[in-house]
């Protein structure tokens, strides 16, 4: 696992507006700032340090560690200080700037003026939390200042929430900052980091949800099981603190929308089972803790997708890491602090062909939206699934021109995830059934077959989990 594997779309947009910086820009104003958010440990901080590497430019990289604002200034002035900005050894001499807006009016003191740096502020929801005046201060600095000078500041957030509501209509810094969103590592980098088959690809996505510092840990070309044998082993792996360090980070007082987030991610996924599941909350705190798990990108709300009207609403966690981490792992944390991680791995291995075949879907629904262009229906706009209350039927794969109601379905499929077991005749018969009681849908709608063990049955657009991996190569 040697080099830095994948976010190229990343890096060129971060070069592009370098590139912006360096020209000059327009009106006499070359500096640019760019909003880069992202869950924790998906490696936005690794990012930009590569970015900066690879530039070779004079920067500037300050990281919030969340205590107090005069904590924060201390850190910030030390950063400056041992920075290879121009003068920036002056920053030594200096007491601690007593406020945001004197602390960064003299940084913009030390940047150069005509050739590009860079300036990062890492965690900066931090900031923001500790000090309300922030934002304001940070723009009427970067109008001022910052703005006319060859600089790229680059704002750093795992607060999606916060990062997002930074650039929006009533705030300071609207409009200042292009945003980026910085996702986990897709199938195809999982594959080419580890090297591995492309079914064994998907199996470590569902397992890490591409979080870097849980690939490192992943031996080269080892499979499934040795992975977690090793790291269900040891206390301290990734793979265990990753989601309680994520999960304290989102929820540092919010008890009960932890406890809704811990339902659905055993499986529960309608609002009466949820409240159920748990402990039986009321309605209200129930609808209150989905929509904050909803704001803040943690849980995805989904709606039956057809020419028919739904109000059966399903959820579930859509980070996979986290999924798999409710499911298995932070349940089995005891065990696994008893030394006895043997049992979590059994308990895994017991499920794991349910549970992955459930997992999987919503990555191969976003695998074929991506290869919409590229050899499915044309018109295809939306991908999702069909229920009904009954669950009769229940459709893995509908393609239509747009969600949730559809104007026409565009193609009607199944997933098959099980090992050496193709789609055959009867798995074809029951999709044709199926496609029969989908509201839009006719004899004339394409049928199509996602299986991990290939497709045996004709008439039926049949895709392995190498064509899938090809929608991120």
């Amino acid at each position: 696992m040697d080099g830095f594997i994948g976010r190229r779309t990343e890096l060129d947009r971060l070069d592009d507006l370098l590139r912006t910086v360096k020209t000059g820009g327009r009106g006499g104003r070359p500096g640019r700032a760019v909003l880069i958010r992202g869950r924790r440990r998906v490696g936005k901080s690794r990012l930009v340090e590569e970015f900066l590497e690879r530039a070779g430019l004079p920067h500037v990289f300050f990281t919030a560690v969340g205590g107090s604002r005069a904590e924060d200034l201390s850190g910030f002035r030390a950063e400056v200080a041992a920075s290879g900005l121009p003068g920036a050894d002056r920053f030594s001499d200096l007491p601690v700037p007593h406020s945001w807006d004197t602390a960064l009016s003299l940084l913009a003191t030390v940047l150069p003026t005509d050739s590009p740096s860079v300036v990062v502020l890492d965690e900066m929801p931090y900031l923001v939390r500790a000090d309300p005046s922030f934002e304001g201060t940070l723009q009427k600095v970067f109008d001022r200042t910052l703005s006319r000078l060859p600089v790229l500041l680059v704002l750093v957030g795992s607060d999606i929430a916060m990062m997002e509501q930074l650039n929006t209509y009533g705030r300071p810094f609207y409009q200042r900052g292009t945003e980026m969103v910085v996702p986990p590592l897709s199938p195809h980098d999982v594959a080419t980091m580890l090297d591995l088959l492309p079914a064994e690809a998907f199996d470590a996505y569902l397992v890490s949800g591409g979080l870097p510092l849980i690939l490192e840990e992943w031996p080269h070309g080892g499979g499934l099981w040795d992975y977690l044998r090793q790291a269900l082993s040891t206390p301290t792996s990734a793979l265990l603190v990753s989601g309680e360090r994520a999960l304290a980070a989102e929820f540092p007082t919010e008890a009960q929308a932890r406890t809704v987030l811990g339902a659905i991610g055993h499986g529960e996924r309608t609002f009466t089972l949820i409240g159920r599941a748990a402990g039986g909350i009321n309605p209200g705190s129930v609808k209150r803790s989905l929509e904050f798990l909803t704001g803040r990108r943690m849980v995805a709300a989904e709606l039956p997708l057809s020419t028919r009207p739904s109000r059966e609403t399903r959820y579930r966690v859509d980070d996979p890491y986290l999924r798999f981490w409710l499911s298995f792992v932070g349940p089995g944390i005891p065990s696994v602090e008893r030394g006895r991680g043997d049992r979590v791995l059994d308990a895994i291995r017991s499920s794991w062909t349910s549970w992955r075949g459930r997992a999987v879907e919503p990555v191969v629904r976003e695998a074929l939206w991506r290869l919409a262009d590229n050899g499915l229906p044309a018109g295809t706009n939306a991908v999702g699934g069909y229920w009904t209350r009954t669950n009769d039927p229940e459709i893995d794969l509908v393609g239509a021109d747009r969600s949730p109601i559809a104007k026409k379905v565009t193609f009607v499929g199944s997933v098959k995830w099980l090992e050496n077991k193709p789609f055959d005749h009867r798995d074809l018969a029951r999709l044709v059934g199926h496609r029969s009681r989908l509201p839009g849908a006719d004899e004339n709608t394409p049928l199509l077959a996602v299986a991990r063990g290939g497709c045996t049955a004709e008439g039926v657009l049949g895709l392995t989990p190498g064509d899938l991996l090809e929608a991120w190569a």
